[in-house]
């Protein structure tokens, strides 16, 4: 088996933020957020770093993110276009949207070969996650294994103060092992606590500070692609019949399928702080946190 590596999902333009905001930096030395993910999975242990992003972005990436993780990481790209979908079927016209986070994978399916890691490229997970999701898959020994593992932030972590968030709500048993993830995708704080809505805000239902949700950072097999790409028909010819121009292929609903189908995944508990530029106003509190990181010697002023 290949060593673990680190998939982050790029290609993502941010609609809400109004920008690139994947290359936006965060400190005084031009860091972005991406750039502190890649160093905390470099000092986990991880070696190799595949960006999935858009055609058109690659210069730029290149040019940034890149050229700086290539001085620790072996760095490769795969491009998630709309386009790429199997035999037999084709985009709907008018239809510029990507078709989700486990689409973006699916890009990456030539150039991942064993397990692998996935993030967010605009989210702060923490050190802590990282290095759980390494020594798990360390110990993944054959393709046939279908034990997957994420790591499961508290939601009270997860929330901006300047709007709503998506967040995939887990379930898990008396060993920590998923049971169900349900997305939820507009939830925010209520009198100080968490709540969702499924109904445009006409009713909410509250959640326990502490429960668990899903950030995206997942840990797979290779087989997991493989897996994505057989239910990927029956998710286009779903999509194409009710929603053909929004509908999206999640992350979360290949795993609830591979579920039912028998696999596990560990839910490791962490309890690092999110961080993220999901709205133009969250970047203040991202700059003062990673400042307050940096001195305190967290990372280093150069990487």
């Amino acid at each position: 088996m290949d060593k673990p590596c680190l998939v982050i999902m790029a290609a993502g333009m941010g609609s809400r933020y109004g920008g690139m905001k994947q290359v936006d930096p965060v400190d005084e030395a031009g860091h972005i957020i991406m750039d502190f993910s890649i160093w905390d999975a470099h000092e986990a242990g991880f070696e190799k770093v595949v960006f999935i992003i858009k055609p058109e972005m690659e210069q730029i990436f290149r040019e940034t993110v890149g050229v700086r993780a290539a001085r620790y990481m072996q760095t490769e790209y795969a491009f998630q276009v709309v386009e790429d979908l199997p035999e037999g079927y084709s985009v709907p016209e008018g239809r510029t949207k990507p078709w989700g986070t486990a689409h973006a994978l699916l890009a990456a399916r030539d150039v991942v070969h064993g397990p692998f890691a996935v993030i967010n490229a605009d989210d702060y997970y923490g050190k802590h996650a990282f290095k759980g999701l390494f020594d798990f898959l360390s110990r993944i020994e054959s393709e046939d294994d279908y034990g997957y593992v994420m790591s499961g932030f508290h939601v009270i972590n997860t929330l901006t103060e300047n709007g709503s968030v998506s967040r995939g709500v887990c379930e898990t048993d008396e060993n920590g092992m998923l049971t169900s993830i349900v997305e939820r995708t507009r939830i925010e704080k209520r009198g100080g606590h968490p709540a969702f809505t499924v109904d445009e805000g006409k009713s909410w239902v509250s959640l326990a500070d502490d429960t668990l949700v899903s950030m995206n950072l997942w840990g797979f097999n290779r087989n997991y692609l493989d897996a994505a790409w057989e239910m990927f028909p029956a998710f286009l010819d779903k999509a194409l019949a009710e929603n053909p121009m929004k509908a999206e292929f999640f992350v979360p609903s290949v795993v609830s399928a591979m579920l039912e189908r028998g696999a596990t995944v560990k839910v490791l508990s962490t309890p690092d702080k999110w961080y993220g530029v999901t709205y133009a106003e969250d970047k203040k509190a991202v700059v003062e946190a990673i400042a307050r990181m940096e001195a305190e010697g967290l990372y280093p002023r150069e990487f």
